[in-house]
Protein backbone atom coordinates (compact mmCIF):
# COMPACT_ATOMS: atom_id res chain seq x y z
CA UNK A 1 0.00 0.00 0.00
CA UNK A 2 1.46 3.48 -1.09
CA UNK A 3 -1.08 5.06 0.67
CA UNK A 4 -2.21 5.08 4.07
CA UNK A 5 -4.84 7.39 6.03
CA UNK A 6 -5.35 8.14 9.30
CA UNK A 7 -7.04 10.56 11.60
CA UNK A 8 -5.15 10.15 14.99
CA UNK A 9 -7.19 10.47 17.86
CA UNK A 10 -7.30 13.91 19.54
CA UNK A 11 -7.68 15.49 15.80
CA UNK A 12 -10.90 17.41 15.47
CA UNK A 13 -13.39 15.24 14.44
CA UNK A 14 -15.49 14.47 12.89
CA UNK A 15 -14.47 16.24 9.15
CA UNK A 16 -15.27 14.50 5.49
CA UNK A 17 -11.46 13.96 5.05
CA UNK A 18 -8.29 12.42 7.02
CA UNK A 19 -6.39 14.61 9.02
CA UNK A 20 -3.02 12.28 7.85
CA UNK A 21 -1.71 10.76 5.13
CA UNK A 22 1.64 8.73 4.71
CA UNK A 23 3.06 8.31 1.09
CA UNK A 24 5.78 5.56 0.87
CA UNK A 25 6.25 5.56 -2.41
CA UNK A 26 9.51 6.94 -4.31
CA UNK A 27 7.38 8.66 -7.27
CA UNK A 28 5.87 11.85 -6.56
CA UNK A 29 3.11 13.55 -8.96
CA UNK A 30 1.76 16.77 -8.52
CA UNK A 31 -0.94 17.51 -10.39
CA UNK A 32 -1.05 21.51 -11.11
CA UNK A 33 -3.89 23.50 -10.58
CA UNK A 34 -7.34 22.39 -12.92
CA UNK A 35 -10.52 24.56 -13.25
CA UNK A 36 -13.20 23.79 -14.91
CA UNK A 37 -12.08 23.68 -18.53
CA UNK A 38 -12.62 21.93 -21.18
CA UNK A 39 -9.39 20.67 -23.65
CA UNK A 40 -9.97 23.50 -25.68
CA UNK A 41 -9.62 25.64 -22.65
CA UNK A 42 -13.33 26.59 -22.98
CA UNK A 43 -15.45 27.28 -20.02
CA UNK A 44 -17.81 24.98 -18.00
CA UNK A 45 -20.32 25.39 -15.72
CA UNK A 46 -20.13 29.42 -15.55
CA UNK A 47 -21.41 30.62 -12.55
CA UNK A 48 -22.27 27.28 -10.73
CA UNK A 49 -19.56 26.26 -8.19
CA UNK A 50 -20.98 22.46 -7.49
CA UNK A 51 -20.41 22.23 -11.39
CA UNK A 52 -17.27 23.80 -11.62
CA UNK A 53 -16.11 21.21 -8.67
CA UNK A 54 -17.31 18.35 -10.68
CA UNK A 55 -15.39 19.44 -13.86
CA UNK A 56 -12.13 20.46 -11.89
CA UNK A 57 -12.16 16.99 -10.09
CA UNK A 58 -12.66 15.45 -13.65
CA UNK A 59 -9.34 17.50 -14.95
CA UNK A 60 -7.23 16.62 -12.20
CA UNK A 61 -8.29 12.40 -12.59
CA UNK A 62 -6.63 13.15 -16.50
CA UNK A 63 -3.63 14.56 -14.93
CA UNK A 64 -3.74 12.29 -12.25
CA UNK A 65 -4.22 9.43 -14.95
CA UNK A 66 -1.37 10.54 -17.27
CA UNK A 67 0.55 9.82 -14.84
CA UNK A 68 -0.15 6.24 -13.90
CA UNK A 69 -1.87 7.66 -10.75
CA UNK A 70 -5.54 8.27 -9.42
CA UNK A 71 -7.08 9.36 -6.22
CA UNK A 72 -6.70 6.22 -4.55
CA UNK A 73 -2.82 7.55 -4.58
CA UNK A 74 -3.39 11.03 -3.44
CA UNK A 75 -2.00 12.40 -0.10
CA UNK A 76 -3.46 15.93 -0.25
CA UNK A 77 -5.45 17.83 -2.00
CA UNK A 78 -5.83 21.85 -2.01
CA UNK A 79 -8.77 23.68 -3.29
CA UNK A 80 -9.05 27.16 -3.89
CA UNK A 81 -12.53 29.07 -3.82
CA UNK A 82 -13.30 32.95 -4.96
CA UNK A 83 -14.75 34.67 -2.66
CA UNK A 84 -15.63 31.65 0.13
CA UNK A 85 -18.30 31.90 2.68
CA UNK A 86 -19.31 28.69 4.76
CA UNK A 87 -23.08 28.96 2.87
CA UNK A 88 -21.25 27.57 0.04
CA UNK A 89 -19.97 24.47 1.55
CA UNK A 90 -23.43 22.57 0.63
CA UNK A 91 -22.55 23.21 -2.91
CA UNK A 92 -19.05 22.45 -2.69
CA UNK A 93 -19.56 19.48 -1.12
CA UNK A 94 -22.46 18.25 -3.64
CA UNK A 95 -19.81 18.55 -6.69
CA UNK A 96 -17.02 16.70 -4.71
CA UNK A 97 -19.97 13.70 -4.12
CA UNK A 98 -21.21 14.03 -7.85
CA UNK A 99 -17.89 12.66 -9.17
CA UNK A 100 -16.67 10.41 -5.99
CA UNK A 101 -18.02 7.21 -7.22
CA UNK A 102 -16.91 8.16 -10.65
CA UNK A 103 -13.68 9.28 -10.51
CA UNK A 104 -12.81 6.75 -7.62
CA UNK A 105 -12.06 9.41 -4.79
CA UNK A 106 -12.00 7.69 -1.44
CA UNK A 107 -14.49 8.77 1.45
CA UNK A 108 -13.50 9.85 3.61
CA UNK A 109 -11.30 12.29 1.56
CA UNK A 110 -7.48 12.33 1.28
CA UNK A 111 -6.41 15.19 3.82
CA UNK A 112 -7.17 18.44 2.19
CA UNK A 113 -7.15 22.36 2.88
CA UNK A 114 -9.92 24.46 1.43
CA UNK A 115 -8.75 27.98 0.82
CA UNK A 116 -10.59 31.35 0.23
CA UNK A 117 -9.51 33.53 -1.98
CA UNK A 118 -10.59 37.09 -3.85
CA UNK A 119 -9.63 35.75 -7.52
CA UNK A 120 -8.48 32.84 -9.70
CA UNK A 121 -7.34 32.54 -13.28
CA UNK A 122 -10.63 33.81 -14.85
CA UNK A 123 -13.07 35.98 -13.88
CA UNK A 124 -15.71 32.63 -14.93
CA UNK A 125 -13.53 30.38 -12.22
CA UNK A 126 -14.48 29.98 -8.97
CA UNK A 127 -12.26 26.89 -7.76
CA UNK A 128 -9.27 25.23 -8.80
CA UNK A 129 -7.62 22.16 -7.00
CA UNK A 130 -4.11 20.83 -6.67
CA UNK A 131 -3.37 16.97 -6.35
CA UNK A 132 -0.45 15.80 -4.72
CA UNK A 133 0.09 11.45 -5.27
CA UNK A 134 3.08 9.65 -4.66
CA UNK A 135 3.42 6.09 -6.67
CA UNK A 136 5.69 3.21 -5.94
Amino acid sequence: MTVQMLSPEGMFQPVPYHHVSIGTGTRQVHVAGQIARDAEGNPLATGDLTGQVVQALRNTALGLAGAGAGFSDVVRLRFFVTHWSPEKIDDFMAGIEHVADELGIPRPLPPLSLIGVDYLFEPDVLVEVEAFAVLD
